[in-house]
């Protein structure tokens, strides 16, 4: 089938054949009629792809009431600005898949004058879902490219915005766009960027997530290397910083290039705070990652190994609460983590109303009957849940999932090794992600390689009047973003 359908392509060289297999489609129309002065004309197009109004109080309306001999005259008098007559074959298929009414003035005759006509079907800007933030802008991206463009241009009125566009994937011509600030975007991201889209060769991209995995720098990575976002208006301030975006037609979502691990925990509403209240709710979100990360290893380890470090009055509760327990500490954690993750499964796929009845339901009867089950005891199903929360602390959902992963390895070492097991695993992904990056940009950075004015908006973020240049990692053409002496606090007059 796929080579009948490869061949039947490839000997479309005339428009009698592109005809032969637009008809094998049902959707597909053609028709012939007279303009008023008795000029014969031929009409092709996908009733399915066109807007029916445009069809009709568009294009016929003046084919049939206004004097016309040519397709350059039908041109003139059609009020459509994106027509365009050509005798490329290879044109008139693109088009009249994208859309497009054809107008010729023979059955299979060349030229052929093609007028945009395509339902412009699309999601309203809603709010945001993912990112959804208290205080801030409530547009989120849609999945219509040119809406999504629309709301960028919007925050970034500027003639230095540059736009650039190709189609991907043999099958689905996917529109896939980048855009940057020329002037402030380093013209080598820019260009890594645009290359790597470039050589991308599949058949098929139905989403921004598709472009994530081809163009990052390290495929087996379980950490993101691209921030991925819905908001507008932080696309607007990356691009302010000097970062490129990549937009796909039909996703929502908004892929930022280059881009830092500390970025991952930052909740672009930080910004919308007092810096004191974004560093606090900053740090609060990195010693979530890290308890969700290390409190059950910790637990596997100690029970296993390390007794000794346990206060004596907490040592006979755990062991009051392991006494009826038959599993080893390493299955009894196994157990309550693949169960956290089969809630958190089951509240995603389905509905949302049944979803979260399931998530919270589910996580109060199957915990409590685990633990009258004596197949668990009550601290770690405590130590647990609290883990599970912490981990929603995660701005990104990709990193969210990332650090769900990489709960399971530091599980596997403290049960073989203890505490040294967790250190090992743990110098083991900071070895990895010293050697990861973003566009060939150290992901680590500002912590490595150490950047002191990068720090003023990674673990703790500063006020803006401390941030007037743009992160040096990004070596931006224009690195200032304010005049530092414009930021002194001068009193008033009357003062």
């Amino acid at each position: 089938m796929g080579e009948m359908y490869k061949q039947n392509w490839q000997k479309k060289d005339t428009v009698a054949n592109m005809f032969a297999v637009f008809r094998q489609s049902a959707d597909f129309t053609q028709f012939d009629g007279k303009s008023i002065n008795e000029t014969k004309y031929w009409m092709s197009y996908f009733r399915t792809l066109v807007d029916v109004s445009i069809l009709h109080e568009t294009i016929l309306r003046p084919v049939h009431t206004k004097e016309w001999t040519s397709l350059e005259e039908l041109k003139q008098i059609i009020p459509i600005e994106d027509c365009v007559i050509t005798i490329d074959i290879d044109v008139m298929k693109e088009k009249i898949l994208e859309g497009y009414v054809m107008v010729s003035l023979s059955e299979y005759g060349s030229p052929a004058l093609l007028i945009q006509s395509k339902i412009n079907k699309a999601r309203e800007v809603t709010l945001p879902e993912v990112e959804f933030t208290v205080v801030g802008p409530k547009e989120a991206f849609v999945e219509s490219i040119h809406s999504n463009i629309n709301l960028i241009r919007k925050r970034v009125p500027i003639e230095e915005l540059r736009i650039r566009s190709l189609r991907l994937g043999k099958i689905s011509k996917t529109t896939v766009s980048i855009a940057y600030i020329e002037g402030i975007a380093d013209e080598e991201n820019v260009n890594t960027v645009w290359q790597r889209i470039n050589d991308i060769d599949i058949d098929q991209i139905n989403d921004s997530s598709y472009v994530t995995q081809m163009i990052s720098d390290n495929h087996n990575s379980p950490f993101p290397q691209l921030l991925d976002t819905e908001r507008p208006d932080r696309v607007a301030a990356i691009l302010a910083e000097g970062k490129i975006a990549v937009l796909v037609d039909g996703s929502p979502h908004v892929l930022i290039a280059p881009t830092t691990l500390v970025e991952f925990f930052s909740s672009f509403e930080d910004y919308f705070s007092n810096w004191l209240l974004a560093s606090f709710f900053r740090l609060i979100r990195l010693f979530a990652v890290a308890f969700s990360i290390f409190a059950t290893p910790i637990y596997v380890a100690t029970m296993n190994y390390h007794y000794e470090l346990i206060p004596s009055d907490m040592l006979n509760t755990l062991i009051t609460s392991r006494r009826e327990v038959p599993l080893t500490p390493l299955l009894e954690a196994l157990f309550l983590e693949l169960t956290i993750e089969l809630l958190r499964e089951a509240g995603a796929r389905l509905p949302t109303k049944v979803g979260q009845t399931i998530g919270i339901v589910g996580g109060i009867v199957i915990g409590t009957a685990s633990v009258e089950a004596g197949l668990t005891s009550n601290i770690l199903l405590i130590i647990v849940a609290l883990a599970a929360l912490a981990s929603f602390t995660t701005p990104v959902y990709k990193m969210g999932n990332a650090i769900r992963l990489i709960r399971f390895p530091f599980l596997l070492f403290a049960e073989f090794f203890g505490l040294i097991g967790i250190v090992l695993c743990f110098s083991y992904f900071t070895a990895h992600l010293l050697r990861l990056t973003s566009l060939g940009r150290p992901f680590l950075e500002p912590v490595y390689p150490p950047r002191v004015h990068d720090l003023k908006d990674a673990v703790i973020r500063f006020p803006f009047s401390m941030m007037t240049k743009r992160p040096q990692a990004l070596r931006t053409e224009s690195p200032n973003r304010m005049d530092p002496n414009d930021t002194k606090q001068n009193k008033d007059v009357d003062e």
